[in-house]
């Protein structure tokens, strides 16, 4: 009797997943050959390479009877890789002279990669030089993706399942290819982002950091990640020149890098009249604005030229890029200030960026369905579209914004309740619950009534971990797997 066949081709994706460890196993050596050259530790990177290297060939040793891949394939694929790299990406911190424990090195490892930049590591000025790197690069090759980086890499995936894993990945509502091939797309994509890193890195140089300083905040602020190699993040330099560097950077990672690469050939046009990047132009200017008055009328805050100007817009394009920095002063900002931050953690930046949030994108398509629906209630028979840049989206779009919305909030309440029951406070819990899924990364201490991460429950840490990856994913991508006809023809 013929053996039924599977609806997963699990084969192939055991082979891609090996293909992507080799990768993996590339980017370890940059950490490693950093430990060599400061006379620090070598061996947990070395074990890593090893181990991620070695498991990667094993599995591009599998034969598939097909190389096909489907939408099934796809989704499976993209959400499989992240908790892979995570697994193996985790083992120098549980090998490191500091180490972690099982779940706080998962935590920190899948923090790293979804660019959430939340952390369990309470004093990081104690950790190797190879660690500060491998925190940072893990955060710049989740920012642009990692199925991403593949399908620049291994151009074969571009006939074998790699749209639908381009769609599974890439942020947004829709996904615009600026070559017809995915994998020419992917390859533009990330020598932007590439070049983009290399400008910002030689800028922070010729500031007041070092080489390596500059390298690892080059990688965090353009991923828009936030892991930094000071306790005090950005405020242990105190220079206004870093903080307008990274704050320009930072604005630049919430945009849809489509945009930016039109911007590099010179369709600076193009880039103005995209609707939702004049509206990310605007909110930052009106919230600079809100800032200014509610520090002016706060008799807690001193007026500075610092407090009135670059503080604000620093925090402003920090968290509306998910980058999570904050100014040193801003838990004495008082409650509006936090509450106006908390609704920019939910809006975040552009979709097809490497910010984290519900995007702006969405936040424009439900503030013209829902005027539109206002409408229809005084007259109930006209036909209304909505628009977005000159073009009329679909129903489909429409309903599919509405139900990540929906998703989005019921996520971060299901995942505050559980947070409650591993024994986190109820602004911990939501706190961190909101932090994780919108990549954003803060802690509940801003707020001074809350603690760090560090303080959570392993089981709380795990169920932030899943948080993250579904923030990151975008919801449909890792909760399409649990459902049971995703496992049916």
């Amino acid at each position: 009797m013929a053996r039924k066949e599977s609806i997963v081709n699990w084969k192939m994706l055991l082979r891609v997943v090996g293909w992507l460890l080799l990768i993996e196993g590339v980017f370890m050596a940059i950490p490693l050959l950093t430990t060599l050259l400061y006379g620090e530790p070598y061996m947990p990177f070395l074990v890593a390479i090893v181990v991620t290297a070695g498991s990667g060939l094993l599995a591009t040793c599998v034969k598939p009877k097909r190389f096909d891949m489907g939408k099934r394939e796809g989704f499976l694929l993209t959400a499989l890789v992240w908790v892979v790299f995570s697994l193996f990406g985790m083992i120098p911190f549980m090998l490191c002279r500091s180490p972690l424990n099982f779940s706080d090195a998962f935590f920190e490892a899948m923090s790293g990669f979804t660019t959430t930049g939340a952390t369990t590591m309470l004093d990081t000025e104690v950790i190797s030089h190879g660690v500060h790197l491998w925190r940072s690069l893990m955060q710049w090759i989740g920012g642009m993706g990692i199925i991403l980086f593949t399908l620049a890499v291994l151009p074969m995936l571009n006939s074998s399942g790699g749209m639908q894993m381009f769609n599974a990945e890439v942020t947004g509502i829709t996904h615009e290819k600026l070559r017809p091939r995915v994998s020419a797309t992917a390859k533009r994509l990330w020598l932007v982002y590439f070049l983009l890193t290399l400008l910002l890195g030689v800028l922070y140089w010729v500031g007041p950091m070092d080489a390596f300083d500059s390298l690892c905040h080059a990688l965090s602020t353009m991923s828009t990640g936030g892991f930094s190699t000071k306790a005090e993040a950005l405020q242990a330099w105190d220079s206004l020149y870093v903080k307008v560097v990274t704050t320009v950077f930072m604005f630049v990672g919430g945009i849809n890098f489509a945009l930016i690469f039109r911007a590099s050939t010179g369709q600076f046009r193009a880039v103005w009249r995209n609707e939702v990047f004049r509206l990310y132009v605007w909110v930052i200017v009106v919230m600079f604005v809100v800032f200014d008055v509610a520090i002016l009328v706060n008799p807690n805050v001193p007026n500075t030229v610092d407090s009135l100007t670059i503080d604000p817009l620093f925090q402003i394009v920090s968290t509306l890029s998910s980058t999570g920095y904050t100014v040193s002063n801003f838990d004495g900002w008082g409650a509006f200030l936090l509450g106006a931050v908390i609704i920019m953690m939910f809006v975040g930046a552009c979709a097809g960026s490497t910010a984290g949030g519900a995007k702006l994108d969405r936040i424009v398509l439900l503030w013209k369905n829902s005027r539109n629906e206002l409408y229809r209630c005084i007259y109930p028979n006209h036909i209304l579209s909505v628009d977005v840049n000159r073009n009329a989206a679909a129903p489909e779009i429409i309903n599919k914004v509405m139900v990540f919305l929906s998703l989005y909030i019921g996520i971060i309440i299901l995942g505050g309740a559980l947070l409650t029951i591993c024994g986190a406070s109820l602004s911990d819990a939501y706190f961190s619950a909101f932090a994780c899924v919108s990549n954003s990364g803060l802690d509940a201490a801003i707020s001074q009534n809350g603690g760090a991460y560090a303080q959570i429950s392993d089981a709380g840490k795990w169920i932030l971990s899943f948080l993250m990856l579904t923030g990151r994913l975008e919801i449909f991508t890792v909760l399409v797997i649990l459902t049971p006809r995703f496992w049916t023809k």
